[in-house]
């Protein structure tokens, strides 16, 4: 069935004659008529009987009853399709990593949303392993994360660095110190995440490479839950400067001389030519507006 036939058919009843019906649709009466024919024959049934006053056969009467529904539903699919390509209507499955997805993402989402009512964002939060290996199987459209340990199967963009700093007791005897290197953490009591957190990860490697090593460590799986533990004096923590600013109660934030810079930060997406949703690119703009540049 060809929904113009349908809609043919409908408007039909409605107005009462095929004359009527052409000029409602702007279509020739033969086009009306063929309609009509090619609905009853992909029906395999006789809709209307032809004589002075045009009638509904029993099979006419249900169709007609349903077809109302029928075109609604495709009207709503019409226009949700519409709004699809357009931007303003589908889903984005958006993979973040901390401390952005706590930090920088709800300010840059609030005012998407409120302008594009329509678009539904499913928020997954990860490391980059895990992001990265969701972007592989399907499970997201884009991850905001560190740079990734290879970029044969995806595309980075870098969009800005999020600096380090380390958050320590105000009375922790390094807070009297007037500059702090990364050996100054030797036989000290390190909270640090997981094993698969970057952040850990550049701060294992900058350990080895400028002496800072050996050292004692706890570890928390929760980022967000470092300045806390500090706080309760369980030990000092090299953490994004954006998730103790301002510092806990009782804490000092302290940057460490040779630590370099904090940790790229950007854009994981599939390769360039793979099929992307227009608000999903209207999504990225805004992220390359708002998080370029941005310091931690």
């Amino acid at each position: 069935m060809d929904i113009r036939t349908i809609k043919t058919f409908q408007t039909i009843i409605k107005l009462g004659s095929f004359q009527r019906a052409a000029e409602e649709l702007q279509y020739g009466q033969s086009t009306v008529t063929m309609h009509i024919q090619k609905l009853e024959s992909d029906l395999g049934v006789k809709l209307l009987e032809r004589g002075k006053k045009l009638s509904l056969t029993e099979a006419g009467r249900l169709f007609h009853q349903n077809a109302d529904l029928l075109l609604k539903d495709y009207d709503w699919l019409q226009a949700s399709m519409d709004e699809l390509v357009k931007g303003e209507a589908g889903l984005i499955r958006l993979g973040v990593m901390e401390p952005t997805a706590s930090y920088r993402l709800p300010e840059l989402l609030g005012p998407f949303l409120r302008h594009h009512p329509k678009v539904k964002i499913s928020i997954h939060i990860g490391n980059t392993t895990v992001l990265g290996t969701m972007l592989h199987e399907g499970s997201i459209d884009m991850a905001i994360c560190s740079t990734p340990a290879s970029g044969l199967e995806h595309t980075f963009e870098p969009l800005f660095v999020e600096q380090l700093a380390l958050l320590l007791p105000e009375a922790h005897p390094l807070a009297e110190k007037p500059t702090i290197y990364l050996r100054d953490l030797q036989h000290e009591q390190l909270l640090i995440t997981n094993t698969l957190c970057p952040y850990r990860q550049k701060l294992e490697s900058a350990l080895l490479e400028h002496g800072g090593s050996p050292y004692a460590a706890m570890e928390i799986g929760n980022m967000a839950a470092l300045k806390y533990y500090v706080q309760a004096d369980f030990g000092i923590a090299v953490v994004p400067v954006i998730t103790a600013t301002p510092s806990p109660p009782g804490t000092i934030l302290r940057p460490i001389a040779d630590l370099g810079d904090g940790l790229m930060t950007g854009l994981l997406r599939k390769p360039a030519g793979s099929p992307v949703s227009l608000a999903t690119e209207k999504l990225v703009a805004i992220f390359r507006e708002r998080l370029r540049g941005a310091a931690g």
